[in-house]
């Protein structure tokens, strides 16, 4: 029982200084940095830009908030929308969305016959496209005004293959699980790539909002449509196998906290955790590319890969054999349970002083949630890693012929993207941004 005993708190120590020294650092390094602004340069040309959105039996109320925010870009340069429609189910329903842009010059819809997957629908659409600069968005997800610009500042630096804006919850209130969510999407988005951005190797810009430079494109693009694990075709995981590719290849990948994405995350846990298997299950096929890549970049990555990897082997390590300790020997493993609990409260407490929104001290409700769950679902991830399946909408979400539901007006008509809610009007550009998450939508929609 001692053995037990002396495990979980060697354990658990080891995760608490791990943690301390990567969080340590991930803190000093995310801190923000001084933002320009295309006027800083009158003279420059403004790049042309490809919006490529993916869509597979997506709502069409959603597709339509989507394509309107994207109608309603401030970007002066030239901009081409390409909704690439994967084969849905529910094509009938969608068509009124695709009429209402019929006439703009600026978008184009392309029907491919059958259900290639998301990777496919966004090569097709890459190929029938020639601007400077491929912008790929998710149909469930409503752009900021200025998102194309800010991206597009960005990727002046022809160093830079990538670049991702930041991530919230546009259903953020509907249930404890998506308020939750949106915390843990502020923390990837602030902690995690803005420390990594300090060094110009974001690991993973997100596909909800991800820009990328053509010309890396075109020299990577055979690699990332024939990615297979094990014999077969690969087909999740596309946002971060393209960004591995891109840092393999040299180019820097960067992350704008300013360029404001709102997306639709799940609102229950069953979905919850179908969406985190199949994010454990790409992370895992390519952590081997990148821990290639750590000789060439900055110690800090190779902290950052050994945080994330190490720290949740030793946690749950720590939790299993204090359980077993809890179980055979019946005596309570305090000095785990305290340095979790401790832990926990100084996450959350910084993160709370950081975004200055109190509402993070409830994040501690994240880590029985972790321990329980998603540990759990990694171990089992990383023993069915051959598994490709989506795991979720194969036919998701197609409402029953005969029960269309209105699709939104043409933005023209009176509604424009600054006024989706105030998503640009209220959202400033420092981490507590995300409090006005609410005021993206007018009502609440359920994950697809």
């Amino acid at each position: 029982m001692d053995l037990l005993a002396t495990t979980s708190a060697v354990a658990v120590s080891s995760y608490a200084l791990l943690s301390t020294i990567y969080k340590s650092a991930q803190a000093l390094y995310a801190q923000p940095v001084s933002n320009l602004s295309l006027q800083d340069n009158a003279e420059v040309v403004l790049p042309s830009v490809d919006v490529i959105v993916p869509c597979f039996n997506e709502d069409p109320n959603t597709l339509a908030e989507c394509l309107e925010s994207l109608a309603s870009q401030d970007y002066a340069g030239k901009l081409q929308v390409y909704v690439v429609d994967d084969g849905s189910a529910n094509r009938d329903l969608v068509a009124p969305v695709h009429k209402i842009y019929a006439n703009d010059p600026r978008f184009s819809v392309i029907l491919l016959a059958n259900n290639l997957g998301k990777r496919k629908a966004q090569i097709a659409a890459i190929r029938s496209s020639s601007g400077d600069l491929v912008l790929n968005v998710d149909s469930d997800t409503i752009l900021a005004a200025d998102v194309v610009t800010k991206l597009v500042l960005k990727m002046r630096d022809p160093e830079i293959g990538a670049a991702m804006g930041q991530l919230i919850a546009s259903n953020r209130g509907q249930t404890w699980l998506t308020r939750l969510i949106d915390m843990e999407y502020w923390l990837a988005c602030n902690e995690e790539r803005a420390a990594q951005a300090r060094f110009g190797a974001v690991m993973c810009c997100c596909g909800p909002c991800a820009m990328y430079r053509r010309s890396a494109l075109a020299l990577l693009l055979d690699q990332y449509e024939a990615q297979f694990f094990r014999g077969k075709p690969s087909d999740f995981g596309e946002d971060r196998h393209l960004t591995i590719l891109m840092l393999k290849a040299g180019f820097r990948t960067e992350y704008v906290p300013d360029a404001i994405a709102a997306t639709v995350v799940p609102d229950s846990l069953a979905p919850y955790l179908r969406q985190q298997l199949r994010w454990a299950r790409s992370t895992f096929r390519d952590t081997f590319l990148a821990l290639r890549l750590l000789p060439e970049l900055d110690g800090y990555l190779t902290l950052d890969v050994i945080g994330q990897n190490l720290g949740p082997l030793l946690l749950a390590l720590s939790s299993l054999a204090a359980l077993a300790q809890l179980l055979i020997a019946g005596s309570v493993p305090w000095w785990t349970v305290l340095t979790i609990a401790a832990m926990t409260m100084v996450r959350c407490s910084v993160a709370a002083v950081r975004a200055r929104d109190v509402r993070f001290l409830g994040f501690s409700l994240h880590t029985p949630i972790n321990i329980c769950l998603l540990l759990p679902l990694k171990a089992y991830a990383l023993c069915t890693l051959g598994n490709s399946d989506w795991l979720s909408r194969k036919v998701a979400n197609v409402p029953i012929v005969g029960e269309k539901q209105p699709v939104g007006p043409h933005p023209s008509t009176g509604r424009s993207s600054a006024n989706i809610g105030g998503l640009c009007g209220t959202f400033s550009h420092h981490p507590s941004s995300l409090a006005a998450t609410e005021s993206v939508r007018g009502r609440d929609r359920s994950t697809a």
